[in-house]
């Protein structure tokens, strides 16, 4: 049975041209910071982005908690949305590794409204927390990977510097958002205190992601890694595989919007079927079931059964993430299931 994997743009496997640069590449030991490749992927994403340094690591999730403790005091307030990756889906981290205290704000649709953020902001008082930073998700996953709006960026890092607060963009996905707008990467960054981008995600690489900010922000960023047991060692052949997939994929990933909306067109209209973004801003595809004529986990059973993988995003929720392994054809056989098992 032929698979079409759409339960994440993590599932992605590299190509054989993506192996051959692995293989192909010349390494250094990276704590001792002598690594060529992992240096010449740094520079290229700092180019890219137009900030001054960047730093790799292992993961998204890295990305987001070693920039957060390096601007963190522990029992700081950490503000972000509520439906944000950092708050859902990194394990309690910023309590359990920094001592920050979340403070979730309400964003329907992904959107931060930079006044409930500014309302939110601690005043001076020995009983209160201190606001230490705030966090924005773009684009935002739970949210069907909508685009937050560059204005709504810039009002929020305003917002937060004139009130002494560190800005953190959570950019996994940012290269969607510069893809589905044509807006330069280095406008979407700018002003952030620091940001992380994944490489893992639509560009397809099999591991990593880079903290962007100023060299003195990154001298810090590195220390704390090293402390979070992310010092890597000959780790050029897995930064190899990011400057292929910014070379080669990052130019393909309209694609993946393309087919999302495909795979949204598809269910739209069905009965009991309503969609959270229609059509979908970027190559995430969030399907809301009604309970009463739809179970999602009979759902993604039937669909499974089909050969087509998508996840439960919630109690009603089913999601499909396009990626660069999934076709025109492979599309095809999953808006037919889809339409098959929710008819």
């Amino acid at each position: 049975m032929r698979i079409v994997d759409l339960r994440s743009d993590t599932v992605t496997k590299p190509t054989p041209e993506m192996r051959a640069a692995m293989a192909a590449a010349v390494v250094g030991d990276d704590v001792f910071e002598d690594d060529p490749t992992v240096k010449a992927l740094e520079e290229k994403v700092a180019l890219l982005f137009g900030v001054e340094a960047s730093l790799f690591v292992a993961s998204g999730t890295m990305g987001n908690q070693v920039s957060l403790h390096t601007h963190a005091h522990p029992g700081d307030e950490l503000i972000c949305d509520d439906e944000a990756h950092i708050d859902w889906y990194e394990v309690g981290a910023p309590a359990a590794l920094s001592g920050l205290q979340m403070r979730p704000i309400p964003a329907p649709g992904g959107i931060p409204d930079p006044e409930r953020i500014k309302a939110a902001i601690r005043p001076e008082n020995i009983h209160h927390p201190r606001t230490g930073i705030i966090a924005v998700e773009n684009t935002h996953n739970r949210a069907g990977g909508v685009v937050v709006p560059l204005p709504i960026m810039r009002q929020i890092v305003d917002i937060a510097h004139q009130h002494g607060v560190a800005c953190h963009l959570d950019g996994a996905r940012i290269w969607n958002a510069h893809a589905a707008t044509g807006v330069a990467l280095s406008e979407w960054v700018k002003g952030f205190d620091s940001v992380s981008v994944c490489l893992s995600k639509g560009l397809g690489a099999p591991v990593g992601s880079l903290i962007l900010g100023t060299r003195e922000f990154i001298t810090r960023a590195r220390r704390t890694r090293k402390m979070f047991g992310g010092g890597m060692r000959q780790v050029g052949i897995l930064a190899a595989a990011g400057i292929w997939a910014i070379d080669h994929q990052l130019p393909k990933m309209g694609d993946d919007h393309r087919r999302a909306r495909r795979i949204a067109e598809a269910v739209h209209g069905l009965p009991g079927v309503s969609l959270l973004s229609d059509p979908p801003p970027t190559n995430i595809v969030v399907i809301d079931l009604d309970p009463a004529r739809h179970d999602p986990s009979k759902v993604l059973s039937k669909l499974n059964d089909r050969g087509i993988w998508l996840v439960g995003f919630g109690a009603t929720r089913i999601r499909a993430v396009t990626h660069r392994d999934v076709n025109d054809e492979d599309i095809e056989l999953a808006t037919k299931a889809l339409r098959e098992v929710l008819s």
